[in-house]
C-alpha cells in the first residue's frame, strides 16, 4: 500500500494481521516463544478471540484497554484484537511501580486491563483508587474480583470482521518514558504506522518475509513495538518474543537458539552483552545476524568499535522517539559514521532551529524539529504541552542536534541536558563518550550544576567495574584521563562514584533524577 493511497476507512490492525491471511501468509511462523512457533493464522485468531472477548465485556470503540503483559502471543493478541474492534490499546511497562499504574489507569480512563497473575498484584494495591477501571482480566491464575482471561479467550468466537474505523481515528497509545518527568499520554492514529515505519524497513535493514527479529527492548516501549510488532507484521516477517529480563547471558542463549538475523538492541544493553564476553570470556555465535540497529538513546563510538571487533557487525544507529513513532533518521549499511546519528529517511523533513525558531548554520547545534504525517496528534489531556511541541506539521522533538559537512547528524543531548560552563556549550553525551573508553568506566552520566559561586560546572556519576574501589586517586585518575582527550572547560568539576544510575524501565539515564541528587 502507497502511504497516499491510505483510505478513509482503515483498520492498522485489519491491515497488519488479515492481509497476510489474504495473500497466503497464514501457515508462515509469525512467533517464536518459548519453544512455541505460532502461525500468522493463529495469531490472528487469538486476536479476533481477544476482540470478542473485549466486546462481550461491553468494551466499546475508542475505549481504552491497557495491557500490561510481558512479550508474548497473548500481547500481540489483546493488542491487535483491541485495536480491530476500534478500542484502543495503551500499553505499559511491566517494571513500573503501583503509584504509575494508578496513574496510567486513572489519566487513560482505562475500561478493562489486562495483565498477568503476577503483575496484577502491583495493581491490587491501589485498586482502591481506581476511577474508571470496570474489568480486571488477568493471564494465568485471578484472584477473587478478577477475571480468567484464558476463560474470555477461550469461550469467544474466533471471528472478527475489523469495525469501520477512520484512517484518522485513535489507533493505540504509549507513555513517554518519563527520562524528563510526567509521562505523557503520546496518541497515534490509524494511518500513523504506514507513515513512520516503511523507510526503516527499506531503507535502513531492507527486511523481508525470511527475516526472523529479535529485540532487547520490549514491545510497551515504542522502540521495542517498532521492531517486534510493526515492523514485523508490516513485513511479514518472523519474530522471536522473549518474556523474560534482558541480561546478557539469556539473549546470547536466545541469539544462539532462534539464529536471528536482524538484531535490535539499545547502547547500554550492548555495552552490557560486552562487559559480559570480557568477564566470561565467552565465546558466542552470532553468525545469523545480518544486521544490528540501536536506537533509544546515542551510541557512544567505543561501543561501535568494540562490537565491530568482536563480531565484525557494525551496529546501525539512529534516533527515534515515542512522539515521532519511530527512527526517524538512521546509519545505513555501507553509510555509517560511528558516533553519528546518520541521516535523514525518505518522508521525513528535519530542520535545526535556535531558541527564536531561527535555522542554524551548518555545524551549530540546534533542536531538531520533524516533519512527518505518522507523528502524534496530541498529547492526552495536556493541552500547553501539545502546543509547545506540535506548531502546524512540525515536531519539536526537544532534541539537540548538529550536521556535518556531509549532512550527517550528530546528537548532543536533550535541550534541557545541555551545560553551559564557562559560557560555551558542552553536550554530555560527549564527555560520556570519552569517559566510557577508560578503563574502569562500566556507565556514566553527566550533568551540569551550579556551585557556590552561581556559575555552571558539569559534574560526572560514575559506576565503576568491578576490581576498582572508590578512591581519589581514581577520581584524579578519570579527571587526567578526560583532560587529555576533551577540551579542558568540558571535563567534569567533580565526580561522583556510584553503584548505579536511575534508569527508565527503558533503559535510558534519567538526568533529572541525578541533577535531583545534587541538591
Amino acid at each position: 500500500m502507497e502511504l497516499t493511497n491510505i483510505p478513509d476507512e482503515f483498520n492498522i490492525a485489519s491491515y497488519l494481521l488479515d492481509r497476510h491471511l489474504i495473500e497466503g501468509r497464514g501457515n508462515k511462523v509469525a512467533v517464536y516463544y518459548e519453544d512455541r512457533v505460532f502461525t500468522y493464522a493463529e495469531i490472528a485468531e487469538m486476536a479476533n478471540r481477544a476482540g470478542n472477548a473485549l466486546l462481550g465485556l461491553g468494551v466499546e470503540q475508542e475505549n481504552r484497554v491497557l495491557i500490561c503483559l510481558p512479550d508474548s502471543p497473548e500481547f500481540l493478541a489483546v493488542y491487535f484484537g483491541t485495536i480491530k474492534i476500534g478500542a484502543v490499546p495503551v500499553p505499559v511497562s511491566t517494571m513500573a511501580l503501583p503509584k504509575d499504574y494508578l496513574y496510567f489507569l486513572n489519566d487513560s480512563r482505562t475500561k478493562a486491563l489486562i495483565t498477568n497473575s503476577e503483575l496484577a498484584q502491583q495493581f491490587v494495591q491501589v485498586q482502591n483508587e481506581f476511577r474508571y477501571l470496570r474489568h480486571f482480566a488477568v493471564v494465568g491464575q485471578p484472584q477473587p474480583g478478577q477475571l480468567s482471561f484464558d476463560e474470555l479467550i477461550s469461550k469467544a468466537s474466533p471471528e472478527l470482521t475489523a469495525v469501520s474505523t477512520s484512517k484518522d481515528d485513535m489507533a493505540f497509545w504509549l507513555y513517554s518514558s518519563g527520562t524528563t518527568g510526567t509521562p505523557k499520554g503520546v496518541v497515534h492514529l490509524h494511518h500513523d504506522l504506514l507513515h513512520f515505519m516503511p523507510s526503516h524497513c527499506r531503507e535502513v535493514v531492507s527486511m523481508t518475509e525470511e527475516d526472523i527479529i529479535l529485540s532487547v527492548s520490549k514491545i510497551f516501549f515504542s522502540y521495542g513495538r517498532n521492531n517486534s510488532l510493526d515492523s514485523t507484521f508490516l513485513c511479514g516477517a518472523s519474530v522471536v518474543l522473549y518474556p523474560g529480563r534482558p541480561e546478557p547471558e539469556k539473549f546470547f542463549d536466545v541469539i544462539e537458539k532462534y539464529r536471528p538475523t536482524l538484531f535490535y538492541g539499545v547502547p547500554s544493553a550492548y555495552w552490557a552483552m560486552l562487559n559480559y564476553l570480557e568477564k566470561t570470556g565467552r565465546k558466542v555465535d552470532l553468525s545469523s545476524v545480518r544486521l544490528c540497529v540501536s536506537a533509544g538513546e546515542a551510541l557512544p563510538k567505543v561501543i561501535f568499535d568494540k562490537w565491530k571487533e568482536i563480531f565484525g557487525l557494525e551496529i546501525l544507529d539512529g534516533p527515534g522517539s515515542t512522539d515521532v513513532g519511530a527512527i526517524y533518521m538512521s546509519n545505513k549499511p555501507g553509510q555509517i559514521k560511528p558516533g553519528s546519528s546518520g541521516k535523514l529517511l525518505t518522508g521525513f523533513e528535519g530542520q535545526l532551529l535556535d531558541e527564536d525558531k531561527n535555522e542554524v548554520p551548518r555545524g551549530e547545534i540546534g533542536t531538531l524539529w520533524i516533519k512527518n504525517d505518522g507523528t502524534t496528534a496530541c498529547y492526552w489531556n495536556k493541552h500547553d504541552k501539545t502546543k509547545q511541541s506540535i506548531h502546524g506539521e512540525w515536531f519539536n522533538t526537544g532534541d539537540q542536534f548538529y550536521q556535518d559537512e556531509d549532512g550527517y547528524f550528530w546528537y548532543a543531548g536533550r535541550a534541557d541536558d545541555m551545560i553551559k560552563p564557562s559560557g560555551l556549550w558542552v553536550s554530555p553525551l560527549e564527555v560520556e563518550g570519552v569517559m566510557l573508553e577508560h578503563p574502569a568506566v562500566n556507565e556514566v552520566g553527566v550533568v551540569g550544576e551550579v556551585n557556590e559561586s552561581g556559575l555552571e560546572k558539569a559534574v560526572a556519576f560514575v559506576v565503576y567495574k568491578e576490581g576498582y574501589t572508590p578512591s581519589q586517586e581514581l577520581e584524579n585518575e578519570l579527571r587526567e584521563y578526560v583532560r587529555g582527550r576533551i577540551a579542558h572547560y568540558k571535563c567534569p568539576q567533580k565526580f561522583y562514584l556510584v553503584k548505579e544510575l536511575p534508569r527508565t524501565a527503558t533503559g535510558k539515564v534519567q538526568r533529572y533524577k541525578l541533577r535531583q541528587l545534587l541538591g
